[in-house]
């Protein structure tokens, strides 16, 4: 299992979307730690110790941006979500993946183990 060990961050505002994606890196070995507001993840963020996170980046209408930043602080390598498709990130996190909703675990453990 790729993830076996890895402990891995998901904000994600849509509870389904949540549950579904925290049970395939659980399934997978994940430790996981899910919430669904800005104000979640950045206590996590703040408090929390983690290999890699999946950021949504529309929580409730507000940018998960502050979390990346804390994220990128603490060296957390992280990747950003969306239902949309590819979004513009603000210039400094240009660099930073966006995944496409649904998740592919594939997509995800390429990510989360590789570079």
């Amino acid at each position: 299992m790729p993830l076996s060990g890895k402990r891995i961050l998901v904000v994600e505002d849509e509870p389904i979307i949540a549950f579904a994606l925290e049970d395939m890196l659980i399934e997978d070995g994940a430790d996981v730690v899910a919430v669904g507001s800005l104000e979640g993840g950045l206590d996590q963020a703040e408090a929390g110790v983690f290999d890699f996170a999946i950021l949504d980046i529309n929580l409730h209408g507000e940018k998960s941006y502050p979390i990346a930043f804390r994220l990128g602080s603490k060296g957390v390598r992280f990747v950003f979500a969306s239902g949309y498709g590819v979004a513009e990130h603000p210039e400094e996190l240009a660099h930073v993946t966006t995944l496409t909703k649904p998740y592919v675990l594939a997509d995800i453990r390429n990510i989360a183990v590789g570079g």
